[in-house]
């Protein structure tokens, strides 16, 4: 089966054998209307108990899933008049990150978003989502200019990571995405930040600072992946399922730790079943949370960015005489 993660395959083989019998009820004059609709109560049932029930591990599968709606389509179905804007007016422009400026519910915003491809090809021009720093640099050019003319940001998050070849790191890759976060740390507009996928350490968090930040509930947000993860612990990437579990990357976890804000409901088997039915739901917290930030002032915004964020973790605060003494 094409796509088939393991957790679901006995959703899948179900769902087969019904289309099998429509097709073979269709095609003849045997009626097994009865088979079909027990099956289809049996599937629900099934959904339900596997859906319902998902471990992190399944959720990072999920995440990946290369139907996986992207930025561009999600664009697609909440904004109108969008134009895509190009270049970071210093290097070149980065396929692996798109941004541009639309319209949603008729207020002018910009929107901004990592982007992967839907096969090879493409993948390999989109450099599989991971952005160079012209592609940092591209977001941020747009993030001012929004700044410019009062337009609230939104980010769309879903890579494994900045790019960390070589050509990157000659160009500044570290360097980019710590001037994004302090940039947009300071920034006089609404920012809106929404996970959609994998948000992959600082390559995620180079368009994650923001007043709201949201996931999709089969998203992922974490410094490293689990594959890493396990290979830096235990010396064996094969242990990433464990490894998911211990860094506490899904949305329900990150919600309970005070990460994000919300999290957004998806269709049910992952938000490719159905990107419109999905764009509904992102709608309704960007529609909510707006309505909220575009009343706040630009002082009041910055203010409650910076509690936001200093809020999140455990630290302890010294007086220096006392580091000096220890």
């Amino acid at each position: 089966m094409v796509n088939e993660l393991e957790f679901e395959r006995p959703v899948l083989e179900l769902r087969e054998k019904i289309a099998e019998l429509r097709e073979f009820t269709n095609n003849s004059d045997v009626d097994l209307s009865d088979e079909i609709d027990k099956l289809e109560t049996r599937l629900e049932v099934l959904e339900k108990e596997i859906y319902e029930n998902m471990r992190p591990w399944d959720r990072v599968q999920l995440a990946r899933h290369s139907k996986r709606p992207t930025t561009l389509d999600y664009i697609g179905h909440l904004f109108t008049d969008f134009l895509e804007l190009h270049g970071d007016r210093l290097y070149g422009d980065d396929h692996a990150i798109v941004g541009g400026i639309g319209k949603y519910k008729g207020l002018p915003v910009t929107v901004i978003g990592h982007q992967r491809g839907r096969d090879t090809k493409e993948n390999i021009r989109r450099n599989f989502g991971m952005p160079h720093p012209e592609g940092y640099r591209k977001a941020l050019r747009l993030m001012k200019q929004a700044e410019k003319f009062h337009r609230p940001i939104i980010c769309f998050i879903d890579t494994k990571g900045a790019y960390p070849g070589k050509s990157a790191e000659e160009r500044g890759q570290s360097e980019a995405i710590a001037r994004n976060l302090f940039e947009m740390a300071g920034l006089k507009v609404p920012i809106i930040c929404i996970v959609t996928g994998e948000g992959g350490s600082g390559g995620a968090l180079a368009l994650g600072i923001g007043d709201r930040i949201y996931m999709l509930e089969n998203s992922t947000y974490s410094v490293i992946t689990p594959e890493g993860a396990a290979s830096i612990l235990w010396k064996d990437a094969s242990l990433a399922k464990q490894a998911a579990e211990a860094l506490k990357i899904t949305a329900p976890d990150l919600k309970n730790l005070g990460i994000i804000d919300e999290i957004i409901p998806e269709v049910r088997g992952g938000a490719h079943r159905d990107v419109e039915k999905q764009a509904e739901a992102i709608d309704k917290v960007l529609k909510t949370a707006l309505q909220e930030l575009i009343r706040t002032e630009p002082e009041a915004l910055i203010k409650d960015r910076y509690e936001k964020f200093k809020k999140m973790g455990k630290y302890k605060e010294q007086k220096e005489y006392e580091n000096v003494q220890n």
